[in-house]
């Protein structure tokens, strides 16, 4: 119960040090500021995609924003941050990425499951990877170490960012068009749970496999 209640802590506590941010960015910066978060997180740099993309839905129903620029915006950073690292998997391969982990905020044994759930699931494993928050763009690296086609990573790749990112923003053009930022942040907040449930329960079957293989 502690631990469950310490997890609930801190996401919340992400969530209310990240939604200043995040909107400080996205009302100076508009949609580079979108754009540009998106591809971080794409890219493995923690910037919670759960958060940017409601905000871009609610600011977008405040009228501070294009809703469909916006949508554009974060799925054309989307696919940007994933073909970074897809590129870097590609092109400097296994060795060299692991060398370097700690760059990337990834841990060996993470990267060693999705390693294995890939080999075993090849294009199912990038689909719908892209459908669960966290370890969504983890999937880039196997996929660039077993050079998969482009064609069918990039394709693959933007139909599940596509589907995740017009869930996200239209959670928050719809459901937070609260202009009260306590009310936003705690609909953000309930739904950062949901979405780490689904995250811990896709993480035990990707372990699974993984050890399953080995």
């Amino acid at each position: 119960m502690y631990f469950i209640l310490s997890i609930l802590t801190d996401l919340l506590g992400l969530v209310s040090g990240s939604y200043a941010i995040v909107v400080h960015l996205m009302q100076h910066y508009g949609y580079l500021a979108i754009f540009g978060m998106m591809a971080l997180e794409g890219s493995s740099v923690p910037i919670p995609s759960e958060i940017v993309l409601p905000l871009t839905g609610a600011l977008a129903q405040q009228h501070v924003i294009n809703l469909y620029i916006g949508f554009i915006a974060a799925l054309a950073g989307s696919i940007t941050g994933l073909a970074v690292d897809y590129y870097i998997g590609y092109y400097l391969g296994k060795d060299v990425v692991y060398k370097h982990l700690n760059r990337f905020n990834i841990k060996k044994e993470s990267l060693d499951a999705f390693d294995a759930w890939f080999e075993r699931n090849g294009i199912a494993a990038v689909l719908f990877s892209r459908l669960v928050p966290v370890i969504r763009t983890v999937m880039s690296f196997p996929a660039g170490f077993a050079k998969m086609p482009k064609k069918e990573f990039f394709g693959y790749s933007i139909l599940g960012s596509l589907v995740y990112d017009a869930v996200l923003v239209s959670f928050g053009y719809y459901l937070l068009s609260a202009k009260s930022a306590v009310v936003i942040m705690t609909g953000i907040g309930v739904f950062a749970i949901i979405l780490y449930l689904v995250y811990r329960l896709f993480m035990s079957k990707v372990v699974k496999t993984g050890s399953t293989k080995q």
